[in-house]
């Protein structure tokens, strides 16, 4: 089945569709200059482009727990945290059952993990404050 997702409503709309339920995680990210930045690695950075990705905080989210985008973005706001894009997984539950935040736990670790590492984050989806989708290649 091709999904297609252009907002975060329609993720949610996607998640909604599927067999079992789905719990969703959050990663947030703030940009950042490299310590040992290049004065137009700066310049970039200072105009809104470049830098790089450092994870802030995480949480995972049943669809029953999720509200519209400007809500996901106030709660993230209240945790006084500056971030400037979100990471966003799903995990499928069994049985007819949604996972539980412990099952959640080691995908979390992968994501952020992933993004220590500079590694792919073209397998998940990401939205900037705004709610635009982001394509990483």
């Amino acid at each position: 089945m091709q999904i297609n997702i252009s907002n975060y409503e329609s993720l949610l709309s996607a998640a909604k569709q599927q067999v079992e339920p789905q719990r969703l995680l959050f990663l947030f990210l703030k940009a950042s200059l490299p310590e040992d930045h290049k004065q137009d690695q700066e310049n970039r950075f200072h105009a809104g482009q470049g830098g790089e990705l450092q994870p802030i905080m995480c949480v995972d989210k049943t669809l029953d727990e999720l509200g519209s985008f400007s809500d996901l973005v106030a709660e993230a706001e209240r945790m006084e945290q500056d971030w400037k894009i979100v990471l966003i997984a799903c995990i499928s539950g069994k049985y007819g059952l949604a996972p539980n935040s412990d099952e959640a736990e080691l995908p979390l670790k992968i994501m952020t993990q992933t993004v220590l590492d500079g590694g792919d984050l073209s397998k998940y989806l990401a939205f900037d404050k705004e709610g635009t989708l982001i394509q990483f290649n």
